[in-house]
């Protein structure tokens, strides 16, 4: 683990490379407010929306192809200013922008985005929709929306209709909240989404503190942690606007681990005192809450079962007795959590919901596609299902294997526990039924606090910055128009363009690559 006083070597930005950061600011502001106005016709509004009646903001609902364009733009420029703003937030760079001016940017992008509409996904309607069930005294873990408040109520024709009949898939914590923002909401669309948006912020709020104090434990540069994390476009465009409760489960998990390292003993084979102790419950407790928000976030308490098993001593024994506390601690955690919020388990039940959708993204669909249509091509008959259901139990079952052999990997100190974390969600994730873009950021955002790699962070840069740009703002399909998405890129390329051509002057030296450490 590097010592604290080694990441503080950097010096702060010269007179130069402020000026840069300004136009990084800037332009990266002038981005979230172009996806701002390109939501109001090209975001996930509701189907029941007033805007199209409104006088002039009914215009953009009107152009669909222009708005998305205006869209594109501003995603265009959202990542290409966080592309620049890496080069002062780079390891190993000898000036690297303070932590203040790393917040003062992310305010900047962030503070228009919170007034947007959803974009990239209607997740949100279904968190309505299942919330406001749970707010009449059913159970959404037995009932989908049709079937609870009606195929014609406010909230149901909102929710896409592949989820429409299928129940909730999260857990108990995240529909309990849901449950108290429908009691003050009502059957009203757009005050519902805002509030969930700001249950959403919290969670960021909470990446944003434990970020940068994980990153110091593990050897990164605070600012180079919440450069790849929170600044991500990924998070920007899906947490922030598509207001995934990824935030909310991510934010407790992270939060949960630092609380949880806060009083370690820095000695190994040295007793627990209380105070550490209950930092570690406190810790423990946290994590659990965000799997009682979405389930993967449980594995942070395995890895965090090996750092305790390795302060204790690295003994075998040391590691089950630290397997025993945690899970003590989250059964009792999670059991009143089912029944303090009178949800219950029927959670567990639901959680591979989301399996029911077949979708090419997923590695284990895609091979199980590919199986079935192998089996037509040579006339075996049609078991693409079958070879579906296949591919996903071999490929879980390498995911449980892999999230083994990183526990034992990290328990043994070959690698970074956060870094075995943040590999593990990744093969969890990619090699589960269902993939979406922002799943990235369940490995993405620990791996930033403990990876130095120069050739991760290009990896990870270049794999943010593609799924940024790649997703259409709708959320929807283009039955019928598939031509507007072609058009409204092309339009926002040679926009972008003529912004780079205003501002070559500004941008020029951004573009430029930045001199190695130590160059003249």
């Amino acid at each position: 683990m590097t010592n604290r006083d080694e990441l503080a070597e950097a010096e702060p930005l010269d007179a130069a490379e402020r000026r840069q950061l300004d136009v990084i600011r800037r332009w990266g502001t002038v981005g979230a407010l172009l996806l701002v106005v390109g939501s109001l016709g090209a975001g996930a509004a509701p189907v029941f929306s007033p805007l199209p009646g409104t006088p002039v903001l009914g215009l953009f609902a009107r152009m669909p192809s222009a708005t998305m364009g205006v869209t594109w733009t501003g995603m265009f420029l959202v990542v290409s200013a966080w592309l620049w703003l890496g080069r002062f937030a780079r390891p190993g760079r000898p000036r690297l922008m303070t932590r203040s001016q790393l917040d003062r940017t992310l305010l900047m992008w962030i503070t228009p985005l919170v007034f947007s509409l959803p974009m990239f996904s209607r997740d949100v309607y279904s968190y309505l929709a299942q919330s406001q069930i749970a707010a009449n005294g059913q159970d959404p873990y037995e009932l989908g929306p049709a079937t609870a408040l009606g195929v014609d109520h406010p909230l149901t024709t909102n929710v896409p209709n592949i989820w429409r009949e299928t129940p909730a898939p999260y857990g108990p914590l995240f529909l309990a909240a849901g449950r108290a923002i429908s009691m003050v909401t009502g059957d009203s669309v757009l005050p519902g989404v805002f509030l969930h948006r700001l249950l959403v912020l919290l969670g960021l709020v909470m990446i944003v503190w434990a970020l940068p104090r994980l990153a110091v434990r593990f050897g990164v540069p605070p600012v180079s942690a919440l450069w790849l994390g929170a600044a991500n476009p990924l998070v920007l465009f899906h947490l922030v606007v598509g207001v995934h409760n990824e935030g909310l489960a991510i934010g407790l998990m992270l939060v949960g681990l630092e609380v949880a390292l806060r009083r370690m003993p820095k000695t190994t084979d040295v007793p627990l005192s209380l105070d550490e102790l209950g930092f570690i419950v406190l810790g423990a407790t946290l994590i659990t809450m965000g799997a009682a928000v979405k389930i993967p976030a449980a594995l942070a308490l395995g890895f965090l079962g090996v750092m305790i098993a390795r302060r204790l001593g690295g003994r075998f024994v040391d590691l089950l007795r630290s397997a025993l506390l945690l899970a003590a601690v989250s059964g009792v955690v999670m059991t009143a959590t089912c029944l303090g919020t009178g949800l219950g388990f029927g959670w567990i039940e639901t959680l591979n919901v989301a399996g029911t959708v077949k979708s090419w993204m997923s590695p284990p669909t895609a091979m199980g596609f590919l199986g079935g249509g192998l089996g037509l091509v040579f006339k075996l008959g049609n078991h693409t299902d079958a070879m579906i259901t296949l591919m996903r139990v071999l490929t879980q079952a390498v995911s449980v294997v892999l999230g083994a052999w990183l526990l034992w990997n990290a328990f043994r100190g070959r690698i970074k526990a956060v870094n075995g974390l943040g590999a593990g969600l990744g093969a969890v994730l990619v090699l589960g039924p269902v993939l979406q873009p922002w799943y990235v950021l369940w490995a993405a955002l620990p791996l930033a606090t403990g990876v130095l790699a120069k050739r991760f962070r290009i990896f990870a840069t270049t794999v943010s910055a593609v799924i940024a740009v790649i997703l259409p703002p709708t959320g929807s399909a283009f039955d019928g128009r598939a031509y507007t998405v072609p058009q409204a890129v092309t339009g926002a390329l040679v926009a972008f363009a003529v912004c780079l051509f205003v501002a070559r002057k500004q941008v020029m030296p951004l573009i430029r690559r930045d001199p190695l450490p130590g160059a003249a």
